[in-house]
């Protein structure tokens, strides 16, 4: 005879387990982290989804590792024993990965903020035109499993470890990535590279076209994907300092060198003045201390500096 939900209490307390930083409201605090848990509450998951945020917060949720495709988790429950925790996303291929790769290094806008640790919001924008969306689009994308009696997807523990998940990307936005198939290193090794190689000749930055896609050239020999890899796709929109100096004409940098040292504008004779009475600083600076005369001293000072303005002829 299988067990009933009714031969089962709450959930077990648990110590040291990761307990989600959100005490109350809502959880994540970047846009990536709440972008995610916006994309699964549109699939119109209801209290399915909600119902782990308790778990989460009491710290049910034991481990929770990401991988490649992959995020597996153990929560503890009413049994004894944890229940294992899967969520499986479609990890990107090898040659989806290089083609990104080559937009974000045709770009230095994505590349010094990745550098720096920090996926900027137009990046969602450039996986969905490179054909691999970021997140998922469909509630089928995700295979979700629990070790649980409860036939509901997602059950409460697969919650919990969802709004743990959106934490974690907030605490480190490469998992994001690692989840759909890149570490963090690999990825910014490969960032490093292909800025190199663009630096030193192979791919200059004017190669880039406003579309912010770099045209064949010496790159193909040293790259094994070849020139196919970057020809699919839709072409990414140009961001950041790209857009603000699309459209600029070419400046020659001799003529800049000459004008360098010119002023701009003609200086004035004599620089202004700031025209303002002589109690400003007594304004600025409030009442002084009792311990050292309080406001009569600061009348007493006010009475000084109108003196002191008004001249030895006034």
């Amino acid at each position: 005879m299988s067990p009933s939900f009714d031969d089962y209490g709450p959930p077990r307390r648990v110590e040291g387990g990761l307990r989600a930083r959100s005490t109350r409201g809502a959880i994540g605090r970047s846009w990536w982290s709440r972008r995610f848990l916006a994309v699964l509450e549109s699939f119109a998951l209801g209290s399915r989804l909600t119902r782990g945020r308790a778990y989460a917060r009491r710290g049910q949720v034991l481990r929770l590792d990401v991988s490649p495709g992959l995020v597996t988790a153990e929560v503890q429950g009413s049994r004894p024993r944890p229940y294992p925790a899967r969520i499986g996303l479609a990890a990107y291929p090898e040659e989806v990965w290089r083609r990104i790769e080559e937009e974000l290094a045709g770009q230095a806008f994505f590349s010094a903020r990745l550098l720096a640790g920090d996926l900027p919001a137009e990046l969602e924008e450039l996986f969905a035109a490179a054909g691999a969306p970021l997140f998922p689009t469909e509630f089928g994308e995700l295979t979700q499993r629990c070790g649980c009696p409860d036939f509901a997807v997602p059950c409460k523990h697969l919650a919990a470890t969802f709004y743990l998940l959106a934490e974690a990307f907030d605490a480190d936005p490469f998992r994001l990535l690692h989840w759909r198939g890149r570490s963090r290193a690999d990825l910014l090794d490969r960032l490093r590279t292909l800025r190199g190689v663009r630096s030193g000749g192979a791919a200059a930055p004017s190669d880039v076209g406003v579309h912010g896609t770099a045209s064949a050239g010496p790159t193909d020999a040293m790259d094994p994907a070849g020139p196919a890899d970057r020809s699919v796709g839709t072409p990414v929109p140009v961001t950041g300092a790209a857009r603000a100096l699309a459209g600029l004409p070419a400046v020659d940098p001799a003529e800049e060198l000459d004008r360098f040292w010119l002023p701009p504008v003609a200086l004035p004779d004599r620089p202004p003045t700031l025209d303002t009475g002589p109690e400003l600083l007594l304004r600025q600076l409030g009442p002084p201390d009792p311990e050292i005369g309080g406001p009569g001293l600061a009348e007493r000072l006010r009475r000084a500096y109108r003196a002191f303005g008004e001249g030895p002829n006034g």
